[in-house]
């Protein structure tokens, strides 16, 4: 089942759920800032990216910039973080089984629709 990390008031995750629908493939919306995900599944996430935490953060938000910004965190820290505040999770994020891909740009979901 294909996942989707959604905001629906950014233009490019609506542009990602967009090419979902239009895949005809069944798929998850999860409203991320609504149904915030536990520090499990963020790590789930982020190892079908392949990546360490810092790295999907949105470093350019205010929260980032006034609370976390210079500060040396761990990786627990800034799951932590993500979940407190996870409008500092980077987004659209689109999950295929093992695989996954953060939807900037939007050629990286369609890639994962094709490979996968």
């Amino acid at each position: 089942m294909i996942k989707i990390y959604h905001n629906p008031r950014c233009k490019k995750s609506r542009e990602g759920l967009d090419a979902l629908e239009k895949s005809g493939e069944d798929f998850e919306v999860v409203k991320y800032l609504e149904q915030v995900p536990t520090k499990p599944e963020l790590r789930e996430v982020l190892n079908c990216l392949a990546i360490k935490p810092e790295m999907l953060v949105r470093k350019n938000e205010q929260i980032w910039k006034e609370k976390y910004r210079g500060k040396l965190l761990t990786d627990e820290e800034i799951l932590d973080a993500m979940i407190a505040h996870p409008k500092l999770i980077e987004r659209p994020i689109v999950m295929k089984g093992n695989k996954a891909v953060i939807g900037r740009p939007l050629e990286n979901i369609v890639t994962l629709l094709k490979n996968s």
